[in-house]
């Protein structure tokens, strides 16, 4: 499946007229043609968000993937019962060094729900009829959910926090006023006898 997948791509380089260098690839990677028309090992994916202003990428290394494929649900005729595209990709999160220690620990908090009990995450893609196109969706995925827990806390400004314990001290001290309204309220309820 790698070869034929090389093959096609080397010719729709050629005949693009770019200059191509073929690697060993083993089986389970997946190839991408970089900036530099070179085949990669590696695939990098930003955010899915399109105003992020950082602009974080962030590389998964597709060869620390276990990937596998099965059947895919939906319409598709014969194809459906034929080719399995449906990918699965896993990974075991709190061994992954490629990712830093306190980004792993996020990952693991916030996606409770997509992580097995082996301490898998997993992630799944059937949105194309293409094992290719579902793999590349999948490393898009997790890409994204290590830049959202890769994501700083917004540090807030001197004014800010003066102004939102101006505010605070504002509710409290009408909390307290509108206690001691209520209070007068009901003592006088109390001594009416």
């Amino acid at each position: 499946m790698a070869a034929h997948i090389v093959r096609q791509l080397y010719l729709f380089c050629r005949s693009a007229r770019t200059d191509v260098v073929l690697l060993q690839v083993k089986q389970k990677t997946l190839l991408n043609v970089g900036v530099n028309n070179h085949l990669q090992l590696r695939v990098g994916f930003g955010t899915r968000e399109t105003d992020n202003e950082q602009g974080v990428q962030v590389l998964v290394p597709v060869d620390r993937l276990t990937v596998s494929y099965s059947r895919s649900s939906g319409p598709g005729g014969q194809n459906v019962n034929k080719v399995s595209t449906k990918a699965e990709v896993r990974f075991h999160v709190l061994t992954a060094d490629w990712i830093p220690e306190d980004v792993r620990r996020k990952v693991f908090d916030q996606n409770k729900n997509r992580i097995t009990k082996a301490g898998e995450l997993l992630v799944t893609s059937e949105l194309s009829r293409s094992q290719h196109r579902n793999l590349s969706d999948c490393v898009q995925k997790i890409s994204a959910i290590i830049a959202e827990a890769s994501k700083k806390p917004h540090e807030p400004t001197v004014e800010n926090v003066a102004l939102w314990a101006a505010r605070s001290e504002k509710r409290n001290k009408e909390r307290l006023k509108q206690k001691k309204i209520n209070s007068t309220i009901k003592q006088s309820r109390r001594d009416f006898d």
